[in-house]
């Protein structure tokens, strides 16, 4: 499996907003709401333009599979935030996150010499959680009620990873994505 980053392009767009309004992604995004064509506009423009933003698609197999993106870039302080989802169900546990978030901690910490990548994610969506800790991030708070999803409010769990920490953990991963592209060569012949 080949997992690589493009940046977003215009005709992205429609893709995007069917992602985004799939029940599977939308359960573990901040908005709990249909997004409309017209409100998808605005943000798509904003993502284009906005320079403390970057956006990618997630490439699997020569197929778009989901999004990343970098959010409050802040090369003053060295950190930035941010999210993935793969939005097509046939690629989850596969693989593709661990090589996604592999790639961004790669271009986050050696492209862009930041010293910390952070996120924040629903305590509910406990296989992100699960991967973020296995890549090395540490649970720094919780935001308790942080966010309301159907109408009931939920925590947020705060990660982070500092570039040392990347450092330490990286042959780690490396390994563990060496193996894994090995047992599905193996799988495939």
């Amino acid at each position: 499996m080949g997992v690589l980053l493009r940046d977003v392009r215009p005709e992205d767009k429609e893709q995007m907003r069917t992602w985004r309004n799939k029940p599977a992604v939308s359960q573990y995004m901040y908005t709990d709401h249909h997004i409309a064509p017209e409100e998808h506009e605005r943000w798509f423009k904003s993502i284009l333009t906005d320079p403390a933003r970057r956006y990618w698609i997630i490439v699997s197999d020569d197929r778009d599979v989901g999004t990343l993106n970098l959010m409050n870039i802040d090369l003053t302080n060295k950190h930035c935030y941010f999210g993935w989802y793969i939005g097509e169900e046939s690629e989850r546990g596969k693989g593709v996150g661990i090589a996604t978030e592999f790639l961004l901690l790669c271009h986050v910490f050696e492209e862009l010499k930041l010293n910390k990548l952070y996120a924040e994610v629903l305590v509910s969506n406990v296989p992100v959680v699960t991967l973020h800790k296995s890549m090395g991030f540490k649970e720094e708070g919780l935001l308790r009620q942080h966010i309301f999803k159907g109408g009931k409010p939920e925590d947020v769990v705060t990660m982070g990873i500092l570039q040392e920490e990347w450092a330490t953990i990286k042959p780690q991963i490396e390994e563990r994505l060496r193996e894994a592209q090995s047992r599905r060569a193996r799988a495939s012949s």
